[in-house]
């Protein structure tokens, strides 16, 4: 019996080398085939002859006059001519090395002509030629392509798949929701996406798959989030009155922001059940103390809590503001991470297997080796979508289902909050401290460096510090652009002795590191000029002014993590941007940085610009490469889905009714994970 799941093999003319050519574009079934949708139609409207110019591109539908002419001539070239009678007259076509498109033409037979118009001549220089039935406009699919898979060749296998099995084709969406999208079948949404008649049909057909595309991928995120809601985890039952007392020894008051999300994550702990929740904060807003009172009321209970980073130094500045936090409280903080001597690592895993240890921070070094924990309940990433999607499980299976915290500085926009994270509750803290002043932003061309440095000169004179960032560490060939050290030699020499000047990147030691930082932290350096190292977990609230050099070579969320270095504190904090773009979406991307310090209005500018695939890069955040939705332009579509999936999951005996069993059957051949199996 046939099944959309045939290896593409079924198929005529498809043997094991031509097999592992369609897998380069990730077709091996049949479903494969029908599913690689056109990127694009050409437009096959016909041209008026009388209107045309010479050398124009024309699109001719026509009849067929004579028997066509091939002639061969040189090595393996060839001629292929045939008159075609397009209304009232009737014009020469001629085809050269397409020999195989003799046999498509018959006499009497109605085709379509693509091609370049010789007026003196009459006639046409063919490009490409379609077959196709008279008195309907067509539309010529385009399809995904490579050197080892010809646009020809896909048109060809999709029209014999779709010939060979549509009978077999279950439409997958329920009829409550096509009857109220008003959208198709799945034989017709197929015959429509691959061979239009118009562009109405195209058009009903694209919507139609955008919307199974994102339904299918909001059931697995829904199921994954009800799964979740449904496993036992540590219930974290802390006592109120001492968490509220270790609050109040916060050395400033909460935001409004702080307090509701702290309300959000501390409601999960209690509940039985694992939780999985995302933590959002644009820089400075205060995430690490929401992290803190969460980390505590794990403590109070008698279990652990680790805490990951992407960075030695964001795990080392985390370390050291967490324990000043829980001086004179049971919290015992430990730090792990790869610079450890072996016997370092040893008797460090030694105190968190025995439960000396109940705070752990660490980077990789968590989930590297045989770490045990004696009794992990909160495992919190930072800067989670640095971590493979696979390094954030390894860290979630540490212990027995324990609550997981995943923070990021980078703010999301909604559109890839219900994609890339929909399986996620979200707290968002959408509010700075008091007293924060938004930081102003300049953007200068190159020609006006000096400007910048008076301007610096003026801020370090007043007793401010400042960070100097280059894209590169070393010279480049390749790139026209200032680099680390380059500029680490210009600042000393331009400001010393009277100001000291660091330079930090990533090749140097974790001691050369810290010894950098520690000595701008203390004020010992004034400027620090550094890589793109800088960018995540630095804090130094003296620091008020960045200088970010070739800044058109930064995308604007790097660009707004590190303009979020300065700014934490009291101080007007300000960020100078040395470009010349030589781009149009350069530019928007430094008037964007000008305009706003909103960390989600430069996400949604950013997302707008590079996509949701570039923006989280897919293999990092679990981002799906959807084939026809777009997660950008289609936001309303997955709005309505994510709901819509929801509704049905948790509906009674939803997989048992006669109308679902195909959306069943294909889910769990897919082996997605629902509740129900």
């Amino acid at each position: 019996m046939k099944s959309l799941q045939d290896p593409v093999t079924a198929l005529k003319g498809i043997g094991a080398k031509k097999a592992k050519q369609l897998a380069t574009l990730g077709i091996e079934t049949v479903e494969d085939l029908l599913t690689h949708y056109p990127s694009r139609y050409d437009d096959f409207a016909p041209t008026n002859l009388e209107e045309a110019k010479d050398k124009q591109k024309v699109t001719l539908h026509g009849t067929v006059v004579g028997e066509p002419v091939l002639s061969r001539f040189g090595y393996r070239k060839s001629r292929l001519s045939f008159r075609l009678q397009v209304g009232a007259q009737v014009v020469m076509v001629i085809f050269f090395n397409q020999p195989y498109f003799k046999d498509k033409l018959m006499v009497n037979g109605d085709v379509t002509v693509l091609g370049t118009w010789n007026q003196g001549r009459q006639q046409v220089m063919g490009t490409k030629l379609l077959v196709n039935q008279p008195g309907k406009e067509t539309l010529g699919a385009i399809y995904a392509a490579n050197k080892h898979v010809r646009q020809a060749t896909l048109r060809q296998l999709i029209h014999q798949a779709f010939s060979q099995y549509q009978n077999v084709i279950a439409t997958l969406l329920p009829t409550s929701l096509r009857q109220r999208y008003q959208l198709l079948d799945r034989v017709t949404m197929f015959r429509w996406l691959h061979f239009p008649e118009n562009g109405d049909q195209a058009k009903a057909a694209r919507r139609t798959a955008a919307y199974e595309e994102v339904f299918l991928f909001q059931l697995r995120l829904q199921s994954m989030r009800l799964a979740r809601r449904r496993a036992a985890g540590p219930a974290i039952e802390y006592n109120n009155e001492e968490l509220r007392a270790f609050i109040k020894t916060i050395p400033f008051e909460l935001t409004g922001a702080q307090k509701r999300v702290v309300n959000e994550i501390c409601r999960d702990l209690r509940a039985p059940f694992q939780m999985n929740r995302l933590l959002q904060g644009d820089v400075g807003s205060g995430k690490t103390v929401v992290a803190a009172i969460a980390i505590y009321a794990t403590i109070l209970t008698g279990h652990q809590a680790a805490l990951m980073a992407p960075t030695e130094i964001l795990a080392e500045q985390h370390a050291e503001k967490l324990a000043k936090l829980f001086e004179n409280t049971p919290v015992n903080v430990a730090l792990l991470t790869g610079s450890l001597t072996a016997k370092q690592h040893r008797l460090l895993s030694e105190q968190i297997a025995s439960g000396k240890c109940n705070l752990i921070i660490g980077t990789h070094a968590l989930i590297q080796g045989p770490i045990e924990f004696a009794n992990l309940g909160l495992a919190i990433i930072d800067e989670q979508h640095r971590f493979g999607v696979d390094q954030r499980k390894a860290l979630r299976e540490k212990g027995d289902n324990p609550n997981v915290l995943a923070m990021t500085a980078t703010p999301i926009p909604r559109t890839l909050s219900i994609t890339a994270y929909g399986e996620m509750d979200v707290s968002i803290i959408d509010e700075l401290p008091a007293g924060r002043q938004p930081i102003k932003t300049t953007w200068l061309k190159e020609s006006q460096g000096e400007a910048a440095l008076d301007f610096l000169r003026q801020q370090l004179a007043a007793g401010a510090q400042a960070y100097v960032v280059s894209p590169l560490i070393e010279e480049s060939e390749k790139l026209d652009v200032q680099n680390a050290t380059a500029l680490y030699e210009h600042f000393a020499a331009t400001f010393g002795p009277t100001y000291q000047v660091g330079l930090l990147h990533g090749r140097m030691s974790a001691e050369e590191k810290a010894a950098a930082m520690a000595a701008f932290s203390a004020n010992q350096v004034q400027v620090l000029v550094a890589t793109t190292v800088i960018e995540v977990g630095v804090d130094n609230p003296n620091a008020s002014v960045m200088v970010i050099y070739d800044a058109d070579r930064f995308g604007l969320a790097q660009l707004h993590q590190l303009r979020g270095r300065v700014g934490r504190g009291q101080r007007q904090s300000y960020c100078l941007l040395v470009a010349d773009p030589k781009t149009p979406e350069g530019k928007q991307r430094m008037e964007t940085m000008v305009e706003t310090t909103d960390g989600f209005v430069v996400a949604q500018r950013d997302l707008e610009l590079r996509g949701a695939g570039d923006l989280l890069g897919k293999k990092q955040s679990g981002m799906p490469d959807f084939k026809i939705a777009d997660p950008v332009g289609d936001l309303k579509m997955m709005q309505y889905a994510r709901q819509d999936a929801l509704t049905l999951l948790e509906s009674s005996h939803w997989d048992e009714q006669d109308d679902h069993l195909p959306l069943v059957a294909y889910l769990k051949r897919r082996n997605l994970q629902t509740h129900f199996d």
